[in-house]
């Protein structure tokens, strides 16, 4: 899904001149990501064939599809310089009518940070999951 929308958002370069550089940058948020997400499927899989019912289940599927969603969005910000995801640079000149100037650039000067920020809450959704089921 992530790199279909760094394909979808840079029509000035070849999808695998996007793809190459979406993985380049981001690399460790791609797989990050999918080892996470893959990880707390597999722990809510494991609850209900043992018929454990996790008070965080819900919690952690909700909280860990908002930090996958944290995490890609602020991925986009480092693709940006390298001619990728040009929708996101129209993006980025709405945010500092949304969040105000200073804000604004916080979020694109540590988007990186942010990114790993997102992918460990990631991880610490499917530790605390696992950690319940045991």
């Amino acid at each position: 899904m992530y790199l279909s929308v760094v394909v979808i958002t840079t029509p000035a370069l070849e999808p695998l001149a996007a793809i190459s550089a979406a993985f380049q940058l981001n690399s460790i948020v791609i797989i990050g990501m999918g080892i996470g997400i893959g990880l707390q499927v597999f722990l809510s899989e494991k609850s209900k064939l043992l018929e454990c019912k996790l008070e965080i289940k819900k919690k952690a599927l909700g909280g860990n599809s908002g930090s996958v969603v944290t995490a890609s969005f602020f991925s986009f910000f480092s693709l940006v310089p390298l001619g990728c995801c040009g929708w996101w640079l129209y993006a980025l000149s709405l945010l500092p009518s949304v969040v105000g100037t200073g804000v604004s650039a916080v979020l694109i000067e540590y988007s990186q940070v942010l990114a790993y920020v997102g992918l460990g809450i990631i991880f610490g959704f499917a530790g605390l999951t696992a950690f319940k089921l045991k």
